[in-house]
């Protein structure tokens, strides 16, 4: 059926509308059609998938009801009548073949009564779903154990639950010509900025496409540079995630059939920061979080470091660790950039592979291939002994990243800039450092800085970035630049006061 055909309206004739609706499903042995007789004379049609209703429901509460005895239906008191005969709620009226098939492709039931130029959709939508499970790859110690599901409706309940107040906004959409994907911008009414809201609409609206299968789709027609190895926008699993986000002011994009939510404006910093930062005491949740940006520094520039010292500053290193890595290195036929590059490869493709194996094997093959491609390589003198430590050493590095698409990020950048120290040293690691930080300091996630709180400078945010502050200093809301109709997240004045010990009479 063709989406841009003018709307063909229901027929008044019940065979009119069997016809259209068989043209329209032919070839579809999973759409049912019944035909019954509406109050033992009026002749009637349901329509409906197989698999997507409950059947249960329908022929209990529903066509038993339509055969008793009924006044005469018409259009003008139909819904009167059939409200007082069905007990379900959820029960609209449709004008037109097209949003009948849509109604349909939602799970919705179609009553097509004869005499009518209405019919009616009954939503008794039922079908198989994943249960709520803890995320695999965003687990913590302390906090939620749940993680949204691939149905819509379950991750809105999700947020629901956790935010309830009224001002916890769902604008729905419907993209994708053939898949008629259902896509949700959820914010908090009165915290997020109408500018914000009014742009993600615009940039959600203009999409045009066949289909949306998963969050990645949307996430690549909406960002700002689609050619950056950066996420533009943060995209989870925990709904404890995307409340935090809803409550500093930002939207949150849900996406039916995925898990996966996604959420913006993001910064780089807070790709690098943990749920579980805010529920640990704020002494912990600091320590953790310089931790990890030391080993994300560690995981860029790493091996390159050890490449361009070892080829062109060998003055740097200490004389013994120098002897002791010629030593190693007596034997190897490959200078120090192929030997490098020849292992992080080795050790991407072992880690992919470890991925995309079974659960059972699959940590098994990439820890054992791991140890006895290294022993194998550095026995038949193909790499050096350093060269595996810093290999794994990076590798460990990388696990770090809370989100795994900021830490593929790294990962792909990792290699150019190897090859620049490689050939430069350390004037090419430093080109390249540079590079990229002058690539992040130009990028804009829904119009907001990258690198913010650091580029521009925000003096004031800066205690949830460098450190991780206590609740009671977190008193306005971050990433705002002012446009925020309720920038103070907080009353003033909740410091914890110590408690007082006995005065002594």
């Amino acid at each position: 059926m063709d989406a841009n055909a003018d709307p063909q309206p229901i027929s008044p004739t019940l065979a009119v509308n069997y016809a259209a609706m068989r043209s329209i499903y032919s070839n579809c042995n999973d759409v049912i059609f019944r035909e019954l007789k509406f109050g033992g004379s009026t002749e009637s049609l349901i329509v409906f998938l197989d698999g997507m209703v409950n059947v249960d429901v329908l022929d209990q509460h529903i066509i038993r009801a339509l055969q008793r005895e009924s006044p005469p239906l018409h259009d003008e008191n139909a819904m009167d009548v059939l409200g007082a005969a069905l007990s379900i709620s959820n029960l609209q009226t449709v004008k037109t073949v097209q949003d009948a098939v849509s109604h349909i492709g939602n799970g919705c039931i179609l009553l097509f009564v004869s005499g009518l130029t209405q019919c009616f959709a009954m939503g008794l939508a039922k079908w198989e779903k994943r249960s709520i499970e803890e995320p695999g790859a965003e687990s913590v110690v302390r906090g939620p154990r749940e993680g949204f599901t691939e149905t819509i409706s379950v991750n809105r309940s999700m947020l629901r639950r956790k935010i309830k107040t009224p001002a916890l906004k769902m604008l729905p959409f419907r993209i994708g010509r053939q898949t008629q994907t259902e896509v949700n911008i959820v914010y908090i009414e009165g915290i997020a900025g109408e500018a914000l809201v009014a742009e993600a609409q615009e940039r959600i609206t203009g999409i045009d496409i066949d289909g949306i299968l998963e969050s990645g789709y949307l996430e690549g027609l909406i960002e700002d540079n689609p050619f950056s190895p950066f996420p533009q926008m943060q995209a989870t699993e925990r709904p404890d995630v995307i409340c935090a986000g809803l409550l500093e002011g930002r939207i949150a994009i849900l996406v039916d059939g995925t898990p996966f939510v996604l959420v913006a404006p993001t910064t780089l910093f807070s790709m690098l920061q943990s749920p579980e930062d805010y529920y640990q005491r704020f002494y912990i949740g600091t320590l953790i979080r310089w931790l990890r940006y030391l080993f994300f520094i560690m995981t860029l520039v790493l091996p390159s470091l050890y490449v361009s010292i070892l080829t062109y500053h060998q003055e740097m290193v200490p004389t013994s660790l120098l002897l002791s890595i010629a030593k190693s290195r007596e034997d190897i036929p490959f200078p120090a950039l192929v030997e490098a590059l020849l292992m992080e490869i080795s050790f991407e493709a072992l880690r992919e592979a470890g991925v995309r194996l079974p659960k059972q094997v699959g940590a098994a093959v990439s820890i054992v291939g791991a140890l006895v491609i290294g022993q194998a390589a550095t026995s038949a003198g193909l790499v050096s002994a350093p060269m595996v430590m810093v290999v794994a050493i990076t590798g460990i590095a990388s696990f770090m990243m809370p989100q795994y698409s900021s830490a593929i990020a790294i990962r792909m950048l990792r290699f150019p800039i190897m090859i620049l120290a490689g050939m430069l040293g350390l004037l090419g690691l430093m080109l390249g450092l540079i590079i990229v930080v002058v690539h992040l300091c130009s990028l804009r996630s829904f119009g907001e800085p990258y690198m913010q709180p650091l580029a521009p400078l925000k003096g004031d945010e800066l205690k949830d970035v460098l450190v991780r502050s206590p609740i009671w200093m977190m008193r306005r809301r971050p990433n705002q630049n002012g446009k925020s109709p309720n920038p103070n997240r907080q009353a003033p004045g909740l410091k914890p006061e110590p408690p007082r010990g006995n005065e002594s009479s």
